[in-house]
């Protein structure tokens, strides 16, 4: 029981109360998040739209959702993470509600396209908010914390889902939209701006702003480590459009997806929380590329599956590199993030998913239809090693440059890939020399 207790306490303990305000509205939203789940299925089965209808209001959601990431990393920095979030969240309640109540093709898909605006407006105020209040040597286990959150709310919702829409599809969109509601609400009672005064770089007057869009297309470390995420997305991704074809190949109900694809979840709430001590002081390439490397074994197995058993243990190999993966990519793209352009990196970074979201089932249905189902697979195993080798050769690059990027208040503990940092550095290491999302949405 002491361990227990010891464990947890390392675990959740000396983080900000704020954080935990925001991890809380995180739960709510995604408890839920009922609409996602069921979109697909409301759209041809309850409104009676085409498959490529259908996918087109899927697209405009993901193109929203890309002028959100974008739109909302700039108002971040220049507005403020509070305000950004208060108008996200309640923008995307207005427009739930909207598209619940849309009926011909054009006002169902305009609904979407504003709705992914405003919900990925939220994303780069919520991480830079979280930077903000987290001190960097707890950051490894404060986005642990918030990630297992996502994905508890996550789980939960896409089973409340089916017993919401059994009392109509508009249940799921108003719950969504209340709970989203919620969530603001918090933040406007709790939550106060965490944009620093100093973040925001004073100019001479007549002075023309620096250009952050220059500035984040000149960081090649940064736009590096987005194109790793972009190839690991382009790979993660394939588990809600190609998998479940893979699945109906092998003559498994749709039900029998969704009994797999729940392991991912599941694996995610039960183990997540023991993932910063697994990786505490350790080299964050070294996590990068075996997480990279085992999310490709994982996918790869599937061109050889063909019962729901085999399917399932796929599943749980490249949840395992997703679980690594998610903590320290945050960590990473935190201190690789300048403090006065915090919320446009993020949204920069935000954008390598939405860009992923649009062509991962468009590009893994062209490989699968030209080449093969076993090709697609055993491809996203080659682009996992490739991903690995590539993490490891631009790890040197990136702490250099997060080195750079630290306060000069903050100490800098040295760290090499053969020797563990000493305990008091241990979690800053974990965000130095080593490293990925959603998967919830």
């Amino acid at each position: 029981m002491r361990t227990v207790r010891s464990w947890f306490r390392d675990t959740t303990g000396g983080l900000p109360r704020t954080f935990w305000y925001l991890w809380t509205g995180t739960l709510i939203n995604r408890l839920g998040s009922f609409v996602l789940v069921f979109l697909a299925i409301y759209l041809t089965q309850e409104r009676g739209f085409s498959a490529t209808q259908a996918g087109l209001v899927l697209g405009l959601w993901g193109v929203g959702g890309a002028v959100g990431t974008t739109v909302g990393g700039t108002l971040t920095d220049r507005w403020g993470r509070r305000p950004t979030l208060l108008t996200a969240h309640l923008g995307a309640a207005t427009m739930m509600l909207g598209l619940g109540f849309a009926r011909p093709l054009w006002a169902v898909a305009t609904g979407a396209l504003l709705l992914g605006l405003f919900a990925e407006a939220a994303r780069p105020a919520f991480g830079a908010m979280m930077i903000d209040v987290v001190p960097a040597k707890d950051r490894l286990r404060a986005f642990s914390l918030n990630y297992w959150a996502i994905n508890l709310g996550f789980a939960c919702a896409a089973m409340l889902a089916g017993l919401a829409a059994q009392a109509g599809y508009l249940l799921l969109f108003v719950v969504d939209a209340v709970t989203t509601v919620v969530t603001a609400l918090i933040i406007f009672a709790k939550v106060k701006e965490t944009r620093r005064a100093s973040a925001v770089p004073a100019r001479p007057a007549g002075a023309a702003p620096a250009g952050a869009l220059r500035t984040i297309l000149s960081d090649r470390v940064f736009l590096g480590f987005v194109a790793l995420n972009l190839f690991a997305a382009l790979v993660f991704l394939q588990h809600i459009s190609m998998l479940p074809i893979a699945m109906g190949d092998s003559g498994l109900t749709p039900a029998t997806y969704g009994s797999v694809i729940a392991l991912n979840g599941v694996l995610i709430v039960v183990g997540q929380l023991f993932v910063p001590r697994l990786i505490k002081g350790r080299s964050r390439s070294h996590v990068l590329a075996l997480a990279s490397l085992v999310m490709g074994v994982g996918f790869g197995l599937t061109a050889f599956a063909d019962a729901a058993w085999f399917y399932g243990l796929t599943v749980l190999i490249w949840t395992l590199g997703e679980m690594l993966n998610s903590p320290s990519n945050a960590t990473l793209i935190a201190e690789l993030s300048p403090d006065e352009l915090r919320g446009r990196y993020q949204g920069a970074f935000s954008l390598s998913w939405q860009i992923a979201g649009a062509v991962a089932p468009v590009l893994g249905g062209l490989v699968r239809e030209r080449a093969g189902n076993t090709e697609l697979w055993l491809g996203c195993a080659a682009i996992g090693a490739l991903m690995a080798v590539a993490h490891l050769v631009s790890g040197p690059a990136r702490e250099r440059r997060a080195v750079q990027l630290r306060p000069a208040t903050q100490p800098v503990t040295p760290v090499t890939a053969g020797r563990p940092p000493a305990p008091e550095a241990a979690e800053a290491a974990a965000t130095a020399p080593a490293e990925p999302v959603p998967a919830g949405s």
